[in-house]
């Protein structure tokens, strides 16, 4: 079996876990869900550091985990990342790096350039930790975890007590390890922004059960999902700019042979031509028309079909799933509009698209 195969139980005074899942042995796999819903408690089963746990965790065909069998914590091979640094306060950062890389075999300089590279914290290395900012402290305290060189990293909701600025600082480290990196990635978040910028398959939590689970794209574009994170998130596309116009500071991707520009301050991004980019288009910002418009501020009108309806009457707003060629996409629409409209599943409409934009 490849990935991380969690069969488990673990009941606590007032709260009940119960997972079954296999997730990716490759990029970043996303623990969604409100506070209290399981998300750390899950977290900390994988990382060996929850008691009284029930059934089977199985790591690329290693098991760390059976009724009959328990691997220490320190022998799993983890990197875990908390949501506060706690970096010794009497040491620079250099010394705080060498405590990881003790257990390193091997080429340790290279490894330590590399990841000090990767985090952009060379002009930090003989700063104390009351010199850096929240941000900078984080970016020390992943590469601490990366320099005892894991087969796995866990992060606990590292930006949770960052405010909004450092949190735009550090997303780019973090965007980067999805890419630098070979190891599989488990990042615990309440932040829908953390969802979109970093996932690249989602598992949505409540009350210590997992509601929905998957790829990004085919999560997000299904309307049992909860609805805060439909009207949150929308969907999320990777694609890469096909053109630009850049006296309007537009960008254009294809979405199945179809053309959807948005607003790309090119200079700003450094996006080019032939750049893959992220692009987000929230449910609240796609309408639905029964011709193709002229004469109006939506830049984007494109022919979709309607695959899917979740019309939710007691608070008046639907959800619509649209395909876009094979893309999904997602309508959150006013009951009565749809009423008005007499949507129904495999009708030929128009998808109005206010806004799409990249956040990677």
């Amino acid at each position: 079996m490849t990935g991380l195969f969690l069969e488990l139980h673990l009941q606590q005074k007032s709260f009940t876990l119960e997972v079954d899942i296999t997730l990716p042995s490759e990029g970043v796999t996303v623990l969604y869900g409100q506070s209290g819903s399981g998300k750390t408690t899950l977290l900390r089963c994988i990382a060996g550091l929850e008691k009284n746990v029930r059934g089977t965790i199985e790591f690329k065909q290693e098991q760390w985990h059976t009724d009959n069998k328990f691997v220490p914590t320190y022998k799993r091979n983890i990197g875990y990342v908390f949501q506060e640094p706690s970096l010794f306060e009497h040491l620079t950062t250099q010394q705080n790096l060498a405590f990881a890389s003790k257990r390193v075999k091997g080429d340790k300089q290279n490894n330590e350039d590399h990841i000090i590279k990767l985090l952009g914290i060379e002009a930090l290395l003989d700063h104390y930790p009351d010199q850096m900012s929240g941000g900078e402290k984080q970016r020390v305290a992943i590469a601490r975890a990366l320099l005892s060189n894991p087969s796995m990293l866990l992060m606990d909701e590292p930006l949770a007590s960052l405010d909004t600025n450092r949190k735009n600082e550090i997303l780019p480290y973090l965007e980067a390890l999805k890419t630098k990196l070979n190891i599989p990635i488990i990042y615990v978040t309440h932040s829908p922004d953390e969802v979109a910028r970093l996932a690249d398959h989602l598992v949505v939590i409540d009350d210590g059960e997992i509601i929905t689970s998957g790829p990004l794209s085919e999560t997000l574009s299904r309307l049992e999902s909860p609805n805060h994170l439909n009207a949150e998130l929308g969907v999320v596309i990777d694609s890469t700019i096909s053109e630009q116009d850049k006296q309007w500071k537009m960008s254009k991707i294809l979405m199945s042979g179809e053309e959807l520009w948005f607003h790309d301050d090119i200079h700003k991004n450094a996006n080019e031509v032939g750049s893959l980019v992220r692009i987000q288009i929230l449910a609240s910002d796609v309408s639905l028309s029964l011709s193709a418009r002229l004469g109006t501020s939506i830049t984007n009108c494109l022919p979709a079909t309607i695959t899917e309806i979740n019309d939710n009457l007691d608070t008046g707003i639907t959800l619509v799933k649209l395909i876009i060629g094979d893309t999904a996409v997602i309508s959150r629409i006013s009951s009565r509009s749809a009423h008005t409209l007499n949507i129904h599943i495999g009708m030929k409409i128009w998808a109005q698209i206010k806004s799409a934009a990249v956040i990677r």
